[in-house]
């Protein structure tokens, strides 16, 4: 798949931006396919320097230094993807960032379901909305808030990391959001389950888990393909969470 790419400034969300001119036909905006060459395939992607109301899942809300870091979304149509394996796209998007990332840090993980981790801390969030036609996904914006070159962090979030603090050196984001949308458009197309699993955090182990009920102790058993997640405790139950039903205690 060959991209689109359009630069903005400044907006309130780069998801909500590429729905609007999505819709509109991105009449006005200055996209232009990547390479400046004409392709048959496209998806077509937004890529903002600064958001004013940039949000991860629910109520939670995404620092970024003004021009520091990768604040970019992408609109893609599958082909044909089923409602019920519409995980795969929140998949493919956290091992394209493993792998493009991967090449400049190690000791990445994904945590459940698509927090992207350096050792215990939180280098990127990915915010997925799907759009349903009949029984397979008509349309998927895939937002994503990576932290590059930001040095220092003054929210209240609890654990955030840049690449800057782990290798201390500057990272071009043009050429990481490259990396990322070629790893991507490869992976869309590609069964990526074993690889997702294979990096998810405490993929090994017993580790401290919460849900409606308390704490308890348990070690990943799998993911089913529509996202669920099944842990296994320390008494031997099977345990099986959809998204915000159950949390990581770190």
């Amino acid at each position: 798949m060959e991209w689109s790419i359009t630069h903005i400034p400044e907006t309130d969300s780069t998801n909500r931006w590429l729905r609007d001119n999505a819709a509109a036909g991105c009449s006005g905006c200055s996209a232009q396919p990547a390479g400046g060459q004409p392709q048959q395939e496209f998806g077509s992607v937004v890529v903002a320097d600064y958001q004013t109301a940039g949000r991860g899942c629910g109520t939670n809300v995404w620092e970024s230094e003004r021009g520091k870091n990768l604040l970019f979304s992408i609109l893609v149509r599958p082909d044909n993807l089923p409602a019920s394996r519409q995980f795969h796209i929140s998949m493919a998007i956290s091992v394209a960032i493993c792998e493009a990332v991967g090449q400049l840090v190690g000791e990445l993980s994904v945590k459940w379901p698509n927090d992207i981790y350096w050792r215990n801390a939180k280098l990127a969030g990915i915010l997925i909305e799907n759009r349903l036609q009949g029984g397979v996904i008509r349309d998927s914006i895939v937002g994503v808030g990576l932290n590059v070159n930001q040095r220092q962090f003054v929210s209240d979030a609890p654990n955030p990391v840049s690449l800057y603090q782990i290798s201390q050196a500057e990272t071009s984001r043009t050429q990481l959001l490259n990396d990322i949308l070629e790893s991507f458009g490869r992976l869309l197309h590609t069964d990526v389950h074993s690889r997702y699993m294979s990096m998810l955090y405490r993929r090994r182990g017993f580790h401290p888990y919460a849900d409606a009920d308390g704490a308890f102790m348990a070690t990943i058993a799998g993911v089913e393909p529509d996202g669920h997640l099944l842990l296994d405790d320390d008494s031997g139950r099977c345990r099986r969470y959809a998204f915000k039903e159950v949390s990581f205690i770190i």
